[in-house]
């Protein structure tokens, strides 16, 4: 290989290893890039695909020191075993595991140790690898950030590369910028620049690398969790609010804890995945004692060690945990993975799932038994927005100018045409092979327009991009009405169209918003001369379009009337007192 700007590795053309296909290509991904460019890197791998061997070959065919980050014990020992087994010298810096050697060619290391290591400790390594990469932030005081720096301070050249199943922060959304399948996925600055390469869930247990999840929603029984909101600002359930729910449904988990030792019988390991520690406690005291144990955040890691070495011993059926066994863990035998607390986002849903579709001897499914009531799908791509309504689903939506597959959240009809989608903005970017430059398609299919200057402004933009005016969140607007006395705040259940006509003899359009109560608001469209069309279209169908994408021609009242189902129902009403009538002064939608 000639010199250039993969000095760092030293590629052959044949494996060491066995590796599999997808393993091959994402060696070749990492190779390809790093190759062109120094911009950090990710591969996204589903739990299971083997991330050990990936980072095992890359870090056998680097020319300089490798460096392997992780935040566990378990997942430090795992990589290295993988790496050592195949007579590869390495070294472990982990306090964790009374190890701290800085030596070898390729270093294991624990985050935390690592970070507090000498600054002798970073010279040398020209590729850093990090293991669970969605746990590095953007914070410049964190452990990951402060070894990053090192390392590109010690060596301006280093090649970083990220690895994770789940590539998506709840406090900060996607942990990359672009995708290479086209996708900008953040204009915000990420730690990592590009995901290279990533391998569906699908495409593994098709080809029976992975185990096939038979998902079962609430099989006798459910916690109704329906109640549950994040509050505004916030990331994560509100812990008080899950136990409040916990605790006032509490008949319903003896029975929930009776199916799943039921539908277990002929099972081999069953992890279940609790709220809280009182939850967990709860559940233990109703499973077999003799074949059950729990594992907590707190539990000592001897007795933490111990328990899980029984498990994978099969000397333990039931583990009860809560947020522990998500990430790290390895116990291809489990065939029941039983959820009986809410998850945020499909990301951690898919961690959960995860751990129980390894291969294993005699295995042949593993069964999910989701009793929240609000079940993910494991096959459904991560969308940064939460569901809007309780019948969407992912959806694709192609971009009229660029053509990107943007994935958003719509609404599939009878026959399972898309009636409607969420999206805001094409998700579509090129990379400027040169440069690396990304640049946005920046399609809007739904915009805020600046009432100052009416430029076209994202849907979430703070201030116009123009004139620099300040606007006003929906949420600051409803409130505001709320508490206002002159303001009329109306949440409609449906909306009809009517043609009418006033004292005067003049056709005109009602259209009436009604609320449960059967309540209502009216707006009015004239459709007399030549400019009321264009009057229709930015008053009306510009906010209402089900398709924005879809031009709608609509001309006169019967076109309106005739194309009702197009045009979807805000979710609030803003209306004001206009003399004795309400006028409906905004229309907020989600």
């Amino acid at each position: 290989m000639a010199s250039g700007p993969l000095d760092a590795f030293y590629y052959k053309r044949i494996f060491v290893y066995s590796l599999r296909p997808y393993q091959k290509e994402a060696v070749e991904a990492t190779l390809a890039h790093f190759r062109k460019s120094r911009r950090p890197a990710v591969i996204v791998l589903p739990t299971g695909a083997g991330k050990s061997l990936i980072i095992a070959e890359l870090a056998k065919i680097a020319r300089g020191r490798v460096l392997v980050l992780a935040h566990v014990k378990e997942l430090i020992e795992q990589n290295f075993e993988k790496f050592s087994a195949y007579g590869c010298e390495a070294g472990i810096y982990s306090a964790g595991l009374n190890q701290k050697e800085s030596n070898q060619k390729v270093i294991f290391g624990g985050i935390q140790s690592v970070a507090r290591a000498p600054d002798s400790f970073f010279k040398d390594f020209s590729l850093l690898v990090v293991d669970e990469c969605h746990r590095v932030s953007g914070d410049g005081s964190a452990q990951y950030s402060q070894v990053i720096s090192k390392v590109a301070s010690s060596n301006p050249e280093i090649c970083i590369l990220g690895l994770t199943a789940t590539p998506y922060r709840l406090d900060c959304g996607w942990i990359y910028q672009y995708n290479h399948n086209g996708a900008l996925r953040t204009e915000e600055p990420r730690v990592f620049k590009k995901c290279i390469y990533e391998l569906t869930l699908g495409r593994m247990i098709d080809e029976k690398y992975l185990t096939p999840p038979v998902q079962i929603d609430a099989p006798v029984a459910s916690y109704d969790f329906s109640s549950l909101m994040l509050q505004l600002g916030r990331q994560t359930f509100q812990l008080a609010e899950i136990e409040a729910i916990l605790k006032d449904q509490s008949r319903v988990t003896p029975v929930i804890i009776q199916n799943i030792i039921e539908l277990s019988r002929d099972r081999k390991g069953v992890i279940l995945f609790t709220a809280s520690v009182r939850h967990a406690g709860e559940i233990l005291s109703l499973l077999p004692p003799g074949s059950s144990a729990m594992v907590l955040g707190d539990t000592p890691d001897t007795e933490r060690d111990t328990i899980i070495k029984r498990f994978k011993a099969r000397e333990i059926k039931y583990l009860v945990n809560v947020s522990v066994l998500t990430t790290g863990f390895d116990a291809p035998h489990v065939d029941l993975i039983a959820i009986l607390r809410p998850t945020e986002s499909v990301a951690l849903y898919q961690q959960i799932v995860g751990r129980g579709l390894r291969l294993f001897e005699g295995k042949k499914d593993c069964l999910v038994l989701d009793y929240t009531g609000v079940p993910h799908d494991i096959y459904s791509p991560q969308i940064a927005d939460r569901r809007p309504t309780s019948d969407s689903v992912p959806v694709k939506v192609s971009c009229p100018k660029c053509n990107h597959a943007n994935d958003f959240w719509g609404v599939l009809g009878g026959d399972g045409e898309l009636k409607e989608h969420f999206g805001k903005k094409c998700q579509g970017a090129v990379e400027n092979p040169e440069t690396g430059e990304i640049i946005p398609c920046g399609f809007r299919y739904r915009f805020r327009t600046c009432e100052s200057c009416g430029t076209e402004n994202d849907y979430s933009a703070e201030s116009c991009r123009q004139c620099s005016t300040m606007f006003i969140d929906d949420g600051t607007k409803l409130k505001s009405a709320m508490s206002d006395r002159e303001a009329h705040v109306m949440r409609p259940d449906s909306m009809t169209f009517e043609l009418k006509v006033d004292k005067s003899g003049r056709e005109r359009l009602e259209v009436r918003y009604y609320d449960l109560n059967a309540q209502h608001l009216s707006e009015v469209f004239f459709f007399s001369s030549p400019n009321d069309p264009k009057v229709f279209y930015y008053n009306f169908i510009r906010m209402h379009n089900r398709l924005p994408e879809k031009k709608l021609k609509v001309e006169s009242i019967d076109d309106a009337i005739r194309q009702k189902d197009n045009f979807r129902l805000p979710l609030y009403i803003i209306a004001r007192k206009q003399e004795r009538f309400w006028k409906i002064r905004e229309k907020l939608f989600l």
